[in-house]
């Protein structure tokens, strides 16, 4: 989904870097996120990591657990757990197939990138994913290191 540079409500607020290298991942979906008052404000501060998170069907519900947003200072007696457990919102269908990605077939649902759509709605974007051996992270590295050669290459001689 490529968004357009002008819009002023599109802003990523978290990415996990990571997880494109320590996963091969097949599909992704976009979630919404059921957040409190302190935390869509804390977001809007950009204080959230979901590096260490990661995203679980339970009871029918999915559940993005360990995701971090920071304490908003100005919520005093109202503020919001950092590390608490957030319903994602998918439909039915989306939630199924997760399901059956997850018990089935052994694969992993990892947080990719939290961000405000253009309609300034915090959603998240889950990867559903298979864990990388070492060899294939080393394989990986190597194509990076000579794809950057070779422009490095192309630049000098060209």
């Amino acid at each position: 989904m490529a968004q357009t540079k002008s819009d002023p409500n599109y802003k990523v607020i978290a990415e996990n870097r990571r997880a494109r290298f320590d996963y091969a991942i097949e599909e992704d979906i976009e979630c919404g996120i059921i957040l409190e008052g302190s935390e869509v404000k804390s977001l809007r501060g950009g204080g959230a990591n979901i590096a260490e998170s990661y995203a679980a069907v339970e009871d029918g519900e999915l559940w993005l657990v360990n995701g971090y947003i920071a304490p908003y200072k100005q919520a005093k007696t109202f503020g919001h757990d950092e590390r608490r457990r957030r319903k994602l919102l998918v439909s039915r269908k989306e939630l199924a197939n997760l399901w059956n990605a997850t018990q089935r077939k052994g694969m992993t649902l990892v947080p990719l990138v939290m961000y405000f759509n253009h309609r300034g709605m915090a959603k998240i974007k889950i990867g559903i994913a298979k864990g990388k051996k070492n060899h294939d992270k080393r394989e990986a590295s190597a194509k990076r290191d000579w794809s950057r050669q070779k422009a490095r290459l192309l630049k000098d001689h060209g």
